[in-house]
């Protein structure tokens, strides 16, 4: 807010909508983890949260990636315009079906575990298409843009992420041994910042060296739509949870 331009910058606020939700989703995460021995009931409430928070990440992952992030000769494109409603969709179904896979844990594990990962792989795997593309122009022609390393970086640590929450590692591999230290849901969270730490770097990079030739401010989502998009997955989101923790007396017991 206080950076050239301030609040008044239209380049401005989908920065400030990515780095909310980069906020929000380590403090939901750490608060998940600290009250969710509180009881069962509530172990399942706050990680309705965790994952809400989650998926409002991937959206403001989108709303940077639409501003900053997009190859030129795809702006203002049809994909370009649709980019943002469909990542508020599928926010949406990243809440609800990760919420939902905790009512499948106790009897059909295996079936909830992959619910889960396809929740948040699927969201990211679509905010990135342009960043891919990216990628692509990339190993076929000369790269010149410091970005794009940084940006290599962020991918890395992404998939390195999904990796070791699906795998479990290196716990399956001695039970008992890292219940304290090394557990792989610690090296997750680890790899999780780090990713986020680069993907906002190349993203303020992308903002400087693409500001202006990449869009101009008619093309750029207002302050109304920004926070109108965020606030739209947020209070779905919230419905979502608010229902799931009324269904939560169905649920099977452990």
């Amino acid at each position: 807010l206080r950076g050239p331009g301030g609040r008044e910058d239209p380049h401005a606020w989908p920065l400030l909508a990515y780095l909310l939700t980069c906020c929000i989703y380590p403090l939901a995460s750490s608060c998940a983890h600290t009250f969710s021995t509180m009881s069962t009931r509530a172990r399942h409430i706050c990680y309705f949260f965790d994952y809400a928070a989650l998926s409002m990440y991937s959206l403001g992952s989108a709303l940077a990636y639409s501003a900053y992030v997009f190859p030129a000769e795809w702006v203002n494109s049809t994909f370009h315009h649709c980019y943002v409603p469909i990542a508020v969709f599928n926010t949406v179904i990243s809440t609800s079906l990760s919420c939902y896979s905790r009512f499948l844990e106790v009897e059909r594990p295996r079936f909830s575990k992959v619910s889960r990962t396809l929740a948040f792989v699927y969201p990211y795997l679509f905010d990135s298409i342009p960043l891919f593309y990216r990628f692509y122009l990339c190993a076929a022609e000369s790269c010149t843009e410091a970005a794009i390393l940084v940006h290599y970086k962020h991918t890395v640590f992404a998939f390195l992420t999904c990796f070791i929450f699906a795998s479990h590692l290196p716990e399956r591999l001695a039970p008992g041994h890292f219940d304290y230290i090394g557990h792989s849901h610690q090296v997750f969270h680890v790899c999780g910042i780090i990713g986020t730490h680069f993907q906002m770097e190349a993203i303020m990079m992308d903002m400087a060296e693409r500001h202006d030739r990449l869009l101009p401010a008619s093309l750029l989502p207002s302050s109304l739509q920004t926070l109108g998009s965020m606030g739209i997955c947020m209070a779905v989101s919230l419905a979502v949870i608010g229902l799931c923790s009324m269904s939560l007396r169905f649920m099977p017991e452990p």
